[in-house]
């Protein structure tokens, strides 16, 4: 089983989290922080293989942490799962060794699928020796999985009904115009979103929950 810390300063988000990584076959919660300065101790004397990220904690950012446990000599794999989006934040996590960025809200098959990645990573560094191209491709890149010819034809009508929509549209709207249902459409626009080919934010209404609303993010 792979050590992994969770740093979360929302406790329920937290517990959630920690409710995802408990059902997957390959790693173990071994604790859960909520401040950038007990992570960086807690990343050393845990042993961690696998750090969930948050990068805005009420003391720091997840990126300060990430750079000081960097200086210290941490070379595990980070997976940042967080609200923040900007570009100048996601590019410098990539600079800083992430290679999984899974922005909220997001579902335990999500989690699960980048988990997947980072425990086909591990298995290849932790026994050493010498890679061929395509072992280097996914260890740099982490193993992407391909596409169905269906699911990009898919994804491709609802971006094209997204772009119908200037001021955004809901999952039961854009299932209504390609066919599909609205937990469907939810589905294949949180991959959007994922992809950085949408975007989603809450729309409040006189009453009850906020509906959430897709905006194509892509220009023509």
């Amino acid at each position: 089983m792979h050590r992994t810390l969770i740093i979360e300063d929302d406790r329920q988000v937290a517990e959630v989290t920690r409710g995802f990584v408990d059902r997957h076959r390959e790693f173990s919660v071994v604790g859960v922080v909520g401040t950038a300065s007990g992570a960086v101790g807690a990343i050393a004397s845990l042993h961690v293989e696998l750090v969930l990220l948050d990068m805005q904690l009420p003391d720091g950012l997840g990126l300060d942490v990430l750079r000081a446990v960097r200086a210290r000599g941490y070379r595990g794999e980070v997976v940042a799962l967080t609200a923040a989006r900007d570009v100048d934040t996601v590019r410098e996590a990539r600079q800083l060794g992430i290679r999984h960025y899974l922005v909220k809200p997001f579902n335990m098959k999500t989690l699960h699928e980048r988990m997947d990645e980072v425990a086909a990573a591990l298995q290849q560094t932790n026994g050493g020796g010498q890679l061929d191209q395509g072992g280097v491709d996914k260890l740099m890149t982490g193993t992407i999985p391909v596409r169905s010819e269906r699911e990009s034809k898919t994804l491709t009508l609802i971006v094209e009904a997204l772009r119908r929509h200037r001021e955004g549209a809901s999952a039961a709207v854009i299932g209504e115009e390609t066919g599909l249902s609205r937990v469907s459409a939810r589905r294949h626009l949180e991959r959007l979103v994922e992809d950085g080919r949408a975007s989603v934010s809450p729309v409040y209404g006189k009453a009850g929950r906020p509906e959430m609303v897709y905006s194509s993010t892509q220009v023509g």
